[in-house]
């Protein structure tokens, strides 16, 4: 009569704890990456919602120098706020006065912490009579910018984008 030695099934415990640590190992590189990358396409969102939003204030501002939409003479021409991109405004250079609507929605800063603020309020604005170095509010949107102190994957502060 042979005799078999009996079969060992599973695994041991030291290599249990090799592949538990090769996985840690792993899932934390893993981590700062998976940070980046989301990271990174916000980042992508911000310059989406920027590009959106200037362009707007440079069509409301061709629309009222155009005599489209109705601006005192010592106004400037650009929008007296923010939500008056989607609002509209009437249309004067036609009879019946239709709406203009530049955007169909304001789109939010998505570095913005407060999720519930209004789209408008997650930017900050600069007036046309405000200077460049130190953007400040006034009576009209000239130009926006994050309100935010941190700094993009590309070295530059978000509120210089």
């Amino acid at each position: 009569m042979s005799q078999h030695l009996p079969l060992s099934r599973g695994f041991s415990l030291i290599e249990l704890i090799v592949v538990v640590a090769i996985v840690g190992i792993l899932a934390s590189a893993a981590f700062p990456l998976a940070d980046m990358v989301a990271r990174r396409a916000k980042e992508a969102e911000l310059r989406s919602a920027l590009r959106s939003i200037r362009t707007a204030i440079d069509a409301y501002k061709k629309a009222s120098d155009e005599g489209r939409i109705e601006k005192s003479i010592d106004a400037s021409g650009y929008p007296k706020q923010l939500e008056a991109l989607v609002s509209g405004a009437a249309d004067i250079s036609k009879p019946d006065k239709p709406m203009i609507y530049i955007l169909r929605k304001l789109p939010r800063n998505p570095m913005f912490a407060d999720a519930a603020a209004p789209a408008a309020d997650t930017w900050g604005k600069r007036s046309y009579a405000s200077s460049p170095a130190d953007p400040q509010e006034g009576e009209d949107v000239f130009d926006i910018y994050p309100l935010s102190d941190k700094t993009g994957l590309n070295g530059s502060p978000y509120r210089d984008w």
